[in-house]
């Protein structure tokens, strides 16, 4: 139990601190040091959705249905997938077009209608009412605990009197915070950096806290969650809440709670404040789309264990929802327990604070001011600053809702548990729901069918929940629950038409969209829209298509004079004289007062008067001032068509520009490509000729010197008849390897496939150099892993390409002091790795990047005299692309040589491929990562 003095000090120092959390952040933002720019405050300030529902209620419902309460938060990550489609869509829209509320965006969706508007402002003054009666609920019964604990009768009798109901304080201190950070600027779209900081704020606070909770009761009341969990299975009937069986009604709830609340995430009043008129940047929502779900997921560890402790503590003594705060508490920790309470306080405030601000900027935009702009006094004419009037509005319609929210804590709060307060504020934000969605995406959804929808199921829901809340708390007969109205069974509001069995939230959000859902669509499907009508719904499903400047929708005249004085009654003269004065130097001049003004002007000043009085009061105001119609749906889809296909002619030529510029691209590469060939030709018949003409130029002298000399002794003879003789294989090789290439490189070449064993392939080649090793005096080792070394291919020019690495090896080691390894083992993946290494003088990085081009041979400076033709290792790459390998060499100057052929195994794609076929039927190898 802790004294009253140190829960009111605590309270009023952490109230303190966020006072002093939101000026700074207004000051910053005032000199341009915004801190709401930034993704993880944004996602923060959305976390406003875990209010003190989160923080208590969801441990009481995990303490009576188990796992019941994660559909509370599924639902929200679930929606949270398809941000990127639908949130990002809407905020697009509600900048554009200066949107302010979710009641002002459904009015300008529906041909700006001031009772469509007035509708859902009042639909979201009643649904939040509840659930501002909650947190003040959760307030007030978590300092009763704090004060009274472990006397429960005294925390259940609650306060004495009014004056000392601490609801009442805290709904007046929330008053006054919400008045001084939410209504500092009459235009509703300006940031409330204040607000939005101080709100991101206190999701840090309620998420250390109720961490810091979860982690005392898991390990330190228990030695974890392994010995929590035991004790709490050896209870048949706690065990049971570790089950998926724990929700009333199956399957069924479970799809409601989790549609539900995946609508409640977009649209509770709070939530769209947050989300979408306090978004500074829409790629934020990206950030947001990850976050916000592993925020929801860390909140939400430590419920089940928090509430299976409490069941273990506790059983049913306390309510479910005291658990959080009566587990430290029960063990003398009181200042964990003021934690907690903080905790619950920033949960609550921060739902009330926001929810407040959004719903009396409906209730100012959409009922009050319509209602007082129909009052004579309030002519569009007349030259009363109006803007301190509205002002003052909101600031008494804040009030307003907080009394009405404390009012209805009064009545039945208290006989409610907090979930079940939650739930019918979901249900109601739910009517929402098709009149939005459906509207982003169909432009056929029309007026009258949003107002049937909205109208049906707002009174469904509040007949089907609103009035049994009323009737459990005692205000109406109960009979109403369990026979109907007049006596008719099958209309009780829990079984309405004999649907019996399911819960009454999910009973009531059946019904509720069943409704709302097919009058929409019936409705608009057999309406005519008006032009209107016509033009704000493809501006809406068109948002990405469209820009500010597409928007001109007024053919009548006006003076700049009068759209001045129009701004400057809602604005105030200062910023009116202002837009005026900006207009004019964005079009290079200044404005007179009474030359007419052009159409984007009166535009302009539509859409600033919106974000100050909605849109459809802001377009009342306009058609007051502007002599003549508006454009005809014919005039403005004439303007946006035309825009559309100007956009679109602009795309189609710039995808024609990047599509010549590649054209280009690849024409210069081809040309880059065919000088190159025409070089390599040139080179090649170079060297061709120069590698001919050596031996025939050797076979030419030396014949001579036998022609001429008839005497020459017989040793003598026979040394140049040798020397003749192998001049004359070297041509013929030379020859050979021409062929060969050419054959190869032109597709002619034949290639008899068959399966061959790479094994004996390699050792016969072994067999065939060994003469020129033991001439060489060069050791050849040979490493062969396996014996099951099965390939495609054709075994002659494997042999070639074998004996071609291996001949290379022996001519560029040193006599006597040579060593050769011909290895062939398991590659990575189905494949077989065959090398031949050498402790030669090694390959320089130049000559490695050319050593397997035509006639390529390796430096003087490196290797002595070049020692071959130069088209052995060619040939070779070659040979290993065809049997969809791959060749490379691996070297560095002075450390050897390893030429390395990777060849797939038998068993893959190719292996279909048999008998004789040219190297253009095979296709080129696979594309494989060779070392560097």
């Amino acid at each position: 139990m802790l004294p009253a003095w140190t829960i009111l000090l605590v309270s009023a120092l952490y109230v303190g601190l966020l006072f002093a959390v939101a000026y700074t952040a207004d000051k910053l933002g005032d000199r341009g040091l915004s801190l709401v720019n930034n993704p993880y405050v944004y996602t923060l300030s959305i976390a406003v959705y875990c209010t003190a529902w989160t923080f208590y209620g969801s441990v009481g419902l995990a303490a009576e249905q188990g796992l019941a309460f994660l559909t509370i938060y599924l639902g929200p990550t679930l929606m949270a997938i398809v941000w990127w489609v639908v949130l990002r869509k809407i905020v697009r829209i509600s900048k554009l077009y200066r949107l302010t509320s979710i009641a002002d965006f459904i009015a300008a969706r529906y041909g700006k209608s001031m009772l469509l508007g007035g509708l859902a402002a009042f639909i979201a003054l009643v649904g939040t009412t509840p659930y501002i009666a909650l947190q003040l609920q959760a307030v007030s019964s978590s300092f009763d605990v704090l004060l009274h604990f472990p006397d429960m009768e005294a925390v259940q009798a609650g306060s004495a009197g009014l004056l000392d109901d601490k609801a009442l304080y805290v709904a007046a201190l929330l008053a006054l915070f919400t008045i001084l950070f939410g209504t500092r600027h009459i235009d509703a779209t300006e940031r409330l950096e204040g607000m939005v900081v101080a709100v991101a704020f206190e999701s840090v606070v309620k998420l250390v806290a109720f961490l810091a909770v979860g982690i005392f009761v898991t390990f330190v009341l228990f030695a974890g969650p392994v010995e929590l969990f035991r004790e709490a299975a050896a209870s048949p009937a706690i065990a049971e809440l570790g089950l998926l069986t724990g929700l009333p009604g199956g399957y069924q709830n479970w799809i409601a709670m989790l549609a539900l609340s995946a609508l409640a995430i977009l649209f509770l009043p709070r939530q769209w404040q947050v989300s979408v008129v306090e978004n500074v940047n829409e790629d934020h929502i990206r950030t947001a789309s990850w976050l916000f779900p592993l925020y929801l997921l860390v909140i939400n560890l430590f419920v089940l264990p928090v509430a299976l402790a409490g069941l273990l503590f506790f059983g049913d003594e306390i309510p479910g929802d005291d658990y959080v705060l009566a587990l430290p508490l029960a063990v003398d920790q009181g200042l964990l327990g003021l934690l907690v309470y903080i905790g619950g306080f920033s949960a609550a405030t921060g739902m009330v604070i926001v929810a407040t601000i959004a719903v009396a900027i409906m209730v100012s935009n959409d009922i009050v001011t319509p209602a007082l702009l129909r009052l004579r006094r309030f002519h569009a004419r007349g030259r009363h600053d109006l803007s301190r009037l509205i002002v003052t509005i909101r600031r008494l319609v804040i009030c307003a809702i907080l009394a009405l929210g404390y009012a209805y804590y009064l009545l039945i709060a208290d006989t409610h548990a907090l979930v079940s307060i939650g739930l019918i504020s979901f249900a109601a934000v739910a009517q929402f729901a098709p009149a939005v969605l459906l509207g982003l995406f169909w432009k056929g959804a029309s007026r009258r069918g949003a107002l049937a929808g909205l109208v049906a199921g707002f009174l469904l829901w509040a007949y089907t929940l609103l009035l049994p809340s009323l009737a459990e708390a005692g205000l109406l007969g109960e009979r109403l629950l369990t026979d109907g109205p007049w006596g008719i069974e099958w209309l009780h509001p829990y079984g309405l038409f004999g649907m019996e069995g399911m819960d009454p939230i999910a009973h009531a959000f059946f019904w509720t969209l069943l409704a709302n859902l097919g009058l929409l669509l019936g409705v608009s499907l057999f309406d005519r829209q008006g032009d209107m009508e016509r033009i704000q719904a493809t501006l809406f499903v068109d948002v990405f298509l469209r820009s500010e400047r597409d928007a001109r929708f007024w053919e009548g005249t006006a003076t700049v004079g009068d759209l001045q004085d129009l701004l400057g009654r809602f604005l105030g003269p200062e910023r009116a004289a202002g837009v005026i004065r900006e207009y004019g130097a964005h079009r290079g001049r200044p404005l007179d007062e009474a030359e007419q003004a052009q159409p984007e002007l009166v535009n302009q000043v539509e859409r600033l008067l919106a974000g100050s009085i909605g849109s459809a009061s802001a377009r009342v105001m306009v058609a007051s001032i502007v002599k003549g119609e508006a454009l005809s749906y014919e005039g403005v889809m004439e303007i946006l068509d035309a825009t559309s296909r100007a956009i679109e002619y602009s795309r189609r030529l710039e995808e024609k520009s990047h599509a010549l510029e590649s054209a280009t691209e690849e024409l210069r590469a081809a040309n880059e490509r065919l000088k190159e060939l025409d070089q390599l030709k040139d080179e090649f018949v170079s060297m061709v000729s120069h590698e001919l003409r050596t031996p025939l130029t050797s076979i030419r002298a030396f014949g001579e010197i036998l022609l001429n000399n008839p005497e020459m002794d017989a040793d003598q003879r026979r040394e140049f008849l040798e020397v003749v003789v192998r001049e004359s294989e070297r041509l013929t090789r030379l020859i050979n390897q021409v062929l060969d290439l050419s054959k190869i490189e032109s597709g002619s070449a034949q290639w008899q496939l068959e399966d061959v064993d790479l094994s004996r392939l390699a050792r016969e080649a072994a067999e065939s150099t060994q003469q020129l090793f033991t001439d060489r005096q060069t050791q050849l080792h040979i490493e062969i892993a396996s014996d099951d070394n099965a390939i495609k291919g054709d075994p002659d020019r494997l042999m070639q390409l074998i004996i071609n690495l291996l001949s290379n090896a022996a001519k560029f080691t040193e006599p006597g002091e040579g060593q050769v390894w011909l290895r062939l083992e398991k590659g990575r993946g189905d494949t077989l790795r065959l090398s031949v290494t050498d402790n030669g003088p090694g390959i320089s990085a130049e000559d490695q990047r050319r050593i397997f081009d035509k006639f390529h041979q390796i430096s003087q400076q490196q290797a002595g005299k070049p020692k071959g033709s130069g088209l052995g290792l060619a040939i070779c790459r070659l040979i290993a692309d065809a049997h969809w390998g791959t060749l490379w060499v691996d070297s560095e100057p002075g450390a050897g040589a390893s030429f390395v052929c990777k060849l797939p195994r038998a068993g893959g794609e190719h292996c279909n491929v048999t008998g004789y076929v040219a190297f253009s039927e095979r296709g080129p190898a696979p594309p494989e990562e060779e070392p560097s």
